[in-house]
C-alpha cells in the first residue's frame, strides 16, 4: 500500500507542478516559521525551570493614591524573621535587590569586572545552581566568604580547583577589601533570569544598609521553600498583612510568586498578575499556528478546486474494486508525504535563518535534534498532513463512480462557500498581521521621537571605581578638561528605569496624613541637571554659589501636584528624619517607560554615596571623545577596565521586547501574505484554467482584455472586500488592547485601516492579475481547437 501510494503521489506531482510547488513553498515555509517560533517560544518558556525545589518569592502590594505598585523587593530581614515565626515555611534565602551589581575584583595586580550579588547562606540550598567546589549548604559561612563562577576562577586563576581559602580584593574597600573565596559554582545556564558571577555574604549587605535596613525599606528580595502540604492561597492569607505587625499601620501587603512563573508572568495592575513577557509568548505560538492554517488552507483549497481534475481517477479506481477507506488513505497519505518533503525544506531554511533569528531575538538558539524536538516535528508534520489533506480525502473520496462518469458531479454550495470561506479566513489573518505591524512600528517610532523631557543623545556614563569612589568630583572635573566633552558630572540612580523609591518616610506643611504617594529619587552632583538638559519651571538647580546644598531638594510637577502644594519654591521637605529645602521645580520628564505615566520624583544633592560619572559628548565627535576617556581613565584608574554605557541605549532596552515583536512581526506578517498570496495565485491559476473555453467564446463575441480581466478578477476581489470587513474590527480590537499597555501612545485613525485595506487589495490584485491577463492575452482560435 505505501509503494502505491509513494509512486500515485510521484506522479501525482509530477502531473499537477504548478500546484506541487505552489504547496511545497507555503508548507514549507509556514513549517519553517513554526519551528522557528517554537524554539523561541521553548526556550522562553524554560527560564527558570531547572531549579529543583519549587521555590516561591515575596511581593508586596504598595497602595497609594495611583493605585496599588507591586514589587518584588522585600525588607532585608523579612527572611530569617519570618522563617522563624511561620511553620509553614521550610526554609528562606535572601539576595540584594536593587544594590549596583557591578563588582572588580582583583588578585595580585590582575584586575576584572565582575556582575555579583549578596546572597544569605541558604542561598544555594534553595536554587539548584551546581556547586564545582564547596558545600552548598555552607557556602558563604562568614562575613567575608565569597563564591566565584568557574569562568570568574578561570579568569584570576586559570583553574577551577583547590581555590578554596585564597583572597581576592575587591572594590569595596570602605568596607574592607578582602575577601576569602568559599567555593565555585558552574556559570549559569542562559535560561535563568538571575545572572551573576560572584556572590557575597548577605550579613555583609546588611552592615553596608546600616540604619536603613528597617521594615519601611525594601532593599532585599526574599524567597521561600514551603513545608509540605502548605496551600498558597491560603498562606498568602495568612502573611497579607505581616508588614503591620512589624511596622505600625504599614498597609504593604505581601503574597508569594511562583518564582519558576516570575519570568514570564512579571507584569502587575493594581496589585493583581496581568500578564507580561507570555503575552508575547501566546502571540507568537498564535501565530504560527495561524501561518500554518494558511499554508493548509492553500492546500486544501487547490486540491479540492482540483478535484474535478481527479474525479475520473477516482471512479476508474472505485470501479476496480478501490473502497473508500483506501482512497482516503491515499490521500491522506499523498498529504503526509508532501508535508515531510515540506518539512526537510524547512529544517533547511531554520538553519540558514537562524544566526539572524538568534540577532534579532538576543538568543543563541539552536536546532539540535534530541528527542522532544524530534517528537514535535514529525508530530506537528503529521498533524499539518492530515488537516491539510482532510478535507480533499474525505471530499474526493465520498463521489459515486456512476456520477462521475455521466458527468453529473457539480461543485456544491457547501464546497463552493468552504473554498471561499477559506480564502476570507487567510486574508483576514493578513490584513490584521499589516495592520498589527503598522501600529507596532508606528508606537515603537513614536517612543524614539517622543520629547522625554531630558536629553539622552551623546550621554555616557561609567561607574565609579577605584580612585573614583573616594572623590567622584575630582574626577568629574578632570574629565571635563578633555577634548570633545561638552560636560561632566556624577550621581546616583538612573534617569532610565526606576531606581529606588519611598513611601511614608517624608513629610510637608499641610500634608493629608491619609494621602499615599510615592517618590521615586535621583541624587546628583553640580551640573548633572545641567548636563541632562532638565528644565526647571520654577526656582534653581544645584550650585555651589549658594554654599552648603546637601539640604535642598527639587521635586517635579507631578511630585508638587500630588503634594498639593501652592507657591513650593522655599517650603520646607521632611525626609527621613532629615528636614530639605524645595529650591526648584522641575519639568515632568519620563524617567520609567512610556508604559507608564509620570509620577512623583525628587532629586537631591550629593558629593558621596555617588554610583556613576555622566558625560556630555560633542555631537559628530563620539568615537575621538571616547578614545581621549580610555585613555585618561587608564592613567587615572591603573588596572581598571573603561566600560561605559550610552545613555539613549539604556532607553532603548526599556523597548527591547516591542522592538523585536516590531521586527519579528514584520517579519512573520511577510511571510504569511506571501503565502496568502501563493495559495491565491494557484486559485486565480486554476480559476483561468478551467474558464479558457468561456474565455474563448467571449473573446470571439467580442469580449475586450479588460471585460476578461475583470471576470476572473471580480470573485477574488469580492472575497479580499469581505474579508476587510471582518478583519478591520478584529484588527482594532487587538491594536487598542496592545496599545493600552502604554501610558502614552499613538492614536488609531481611520488611516491605519485604510493603508492597510488598499495594501491587501493591490497584494490580490497583483496575484490575481498576473494570471487574468495571460488568460485574456489567450488566441481563442488555439483555446477552442483544444477543446
Amino acid at each position: 500500500m505505501f509503494q502505491h501510494i509513494l509512486k500515485s503521489t510521484f506522479r501525482n506531482f509530477l502531473r499537477h507542478k504548478n500546484s506541487f510547488f505552489i504547496n511545497l513553498i507555503g508548507l514549507s515555509t509556514g513549517l519553517a516559521c513554526a519551528l522557528l517560533i517554537y524554539l523561541w517560544v521553548n526556550d522562553e518558556r524554560s527560564f527558570d525551570q531547572f531549579h529543583e525545589n519549587e521555590v516561591y518569592q515575596f511581593m508586596s502590594n504598595h497602595p497609594n493614591d495611583a493605585g496599588v505598585e507591586t514589587w518584588r523587593w522585600s525588607p532585608a530581614e523579612l527572611g530569617e524573621t519570618i522563617e522563624e515565626e511561620m511553620p509553614e515555611i521550610e526554609k528562606t534565602a535572601s539576595a540584594s535587590g536593587m544594590f549596583p551589581s557591578s563588582f572588580v575584583l582583583s588578585v595580585d595586580n590582575q584586575k576584572i569586572k565582575t556582575k555579583g550579588q549578596f546572597v544569605d547562606n541558604q542561598y544555594f540550598q534553595l536554587f539548584s545552581y551546581p556547586i564545582l567546589d564547596g558545600n552548598s549548604k555552607e557556602l558563604l559561612p562568614a562575613k567575608n566568604a565569597i563564591a566565584i563562577s568557574e569562568s570568574v576562577a578561570m579568569r584570576l586563576f586559570n583553574t577551577t580547583e583547590n581555590l578554596i581559602g585564597k583572597t581576592v580584593d575587591w572594590n569595596l574597600d570602605q568596607f574592607g577589601n578582602q575577601a576569602v573565596i568559599s567555593g565555585v559554582f558552574k556559570d549559569l545556564p542562559s535560561n535563568s533570569s538571575q545572572q551573576f558571577e560572584v556572590t557575597f555574604s548577605f550579613e555583609f549587605y546588611k552592615e553596608m544598609l546600616g540604619r536603613s535596613m528597617h521594615w519601611g525599606n525594601y532593599n532585599a528580595e526574599t524567597y521561600a521553600l514551603l513545608a509540605g502540604g502548605t496551600n498558597v492561597e491560603n498562606f498568602n492569607t495568612k502573611i497579607k498583612n505581616y508588614i503591620a505587625t512589624k511596622r505600625e499601620n504599614d498597609e504593604i501587603e505581601l503574597f508569594l510568586q511562583a518564582y519558576a512563573d516570575r519570568y514570564l508572568n512579571d507584569k502587575f495592575e493594581d496589585g493583581k498578575q496581568a500578564g507580561g513577557r507570555i503575552t508575547y509568548v501566546r502571540l507568537f505560538s498564535l501565530i504560527a499556528v495561524f501561518i500554518l492554517l494558511i499554508a493548509c488552507i492553500n492546500f486544501m483549497n487547490l486540491s479540492t478546486a482540483r478535484g474535478t481534475v481527479r474525479m475520473k481517477e477516482v471512479g476508474v479506481k472505485k470501479t476496480l474494486g478501490a473502497d473508500r477507506k483506501s482512497l482516503i488513505t491515499q490521500y491522506l497519505g499523498e498529504a503526509i508525504l508532501l508535508t515531510s518533503l515540506a518539512l526537510v525544506v524547512a529544517i533547511a531554511l531554520v538553519f540558514l535563518l537562524l544566526p539572524q533569528f538568534n540577532q534579532v531575538t538576543d538568543k543563541q538558539l539552536s536546532l539540535s535534534f534530541q528527542p522532544q524536538l524530534m517528537l514535535v516535528l514529525f508530530g506537528i508534520t503529521f498533524l499539518t498532513g492530515i488537516f491539510a489533506g482532510s478535507y480533499p480525502a474525505f471530499h474526493l473520496s465520498g463521489f459515486k463512480p456512476t456520477a462521475i462518469f455521466k458527468g453529473k458531479i457539480h461543485n456544491s454550495i457547501v464546497e463552493l462557500w468552504a473554498r471561499e470561506g477559506l480564502v476570507v479566513f487567510q486574508f483576514v489573518l493578513s490584513l490584521v498581521l499589516i495592520i498589527a505591524v503598522t501600529v507596532v512600528y508606528q508606537q515603537v517610532e513614536y517612543i524614539q521621537d517622543k520629547n522625554l523631557g531630558y536629553e539622552k543623545e551623546q550621554v555616557l556614563y561609567f561607574s565609579l571605581e577605584g580612585k573614583g569612589i573616594k572623590n567622584p568630583e575630582t574626577l568629574a572635573s578632570e574629565v571635563k578638561k578633555l577634548p570633545h566633552i561638552l560636560n561632566a558630572s556624577s550621581m546616583w540612580g538612573s534617569f532610565v528605569g526606576r531606581t529606588a523609591s519611598t513611601g511614608g518616610q517624608f513629610n510637608w506643611e499641610g500634608r493629608d496624613p491619609e494621602k499615599q504617594i510615592r517618590f521615586n529619587h535621583l541624587s546628583v552632583n553640580y551640573d548633572a541637571l545641567e548636563l541632562l538638559d532638565v528644565k526647571l519651571s520654577q526656582g534653581r538647580s544645584f550650585a555651589s554659589q549658594f554654599g552648603e546644598e546637601s539640604s535642598k531638594i527639587i521635586i517635579n510637577e507631578a511630585g508638587i501636584e500630588a503634594m498639593g502644594l501652592k507657591n513650593p519654591v522655599g517650603k520646607t521637605f521632611d525626609l527621613w528624619e532629615k528636614q530639605y529645602e524645595i529650591i526648584g521645580i522641575a519639568e515632568d520628564f519620563h524617567f520609567e517607560s512610556l508604559h507608564r505615566s509620570i509620577g512623583p520624583f525628587f532629586i537631591r544633592y550629593s558629593q558621596g554615596n555617588l554610583d556613576k560619572v555622566i558625560v556630555k559628548i560633542e555631537k559628530g565627535k563620539e568615537q575621538l571623545a571616547i578614545a581621549e576617556l580610555q585613555k585618561f581613565y587608564k592613567n587615572y584608574n591603573p588596572g581598571f577596565e573603561f566600560n561605559y554605557t550610552f545613555l539613549d541605549d539604556d532607553f532603548q532596552s526599556l523597548y527591547a521586547a516591542e522592538s523585536r515583536v516590531a521586527v519579528l512581526s514584520r517579519f512573520f506578517a511577510g511571510i504569511a501574505i506571501l503565502i496568502s498570496c501563493l495559495g491565491l495565485f494557484g486559485l486565480a491559476a486554476f480559476t483561468a484554467n478551467r474558464k479558457k473555453k468561456e474565455i474563448g467564446v467571449r473573446k470571439v463575441l467580442g469580449a475586450s482584455v479588460s471585460n476578461i480581466i475583470l471576470l476572473i478578477t471580480k470573485d477574488f476581489t469580492r472575497l479580499v472586500l469581505v474579508a476587510i470587513l471582518i478583519g478591520v474590527p478584529i484588527a482594532y480590537h487587538l491594536t487598542s488592547n496592545w496599545l493600552n499597555n502604554f501610558s502614552y501612545h499613538i492614536n488609531l485613525n481611520i488611516g491605519f485601516f485604510l493603508v492597510a485595506a488598499a495594501i491587501v487589495v493591490i497584494i490580490a490584485w497583483l496575484t490575481v492579475g498576473s494570471q487574468a491577463i495571460r488568460a485574456a492575452l489567450l488566441n481563442p482560435k488555439e483555446v477552442i481547437n483544444e477543446e
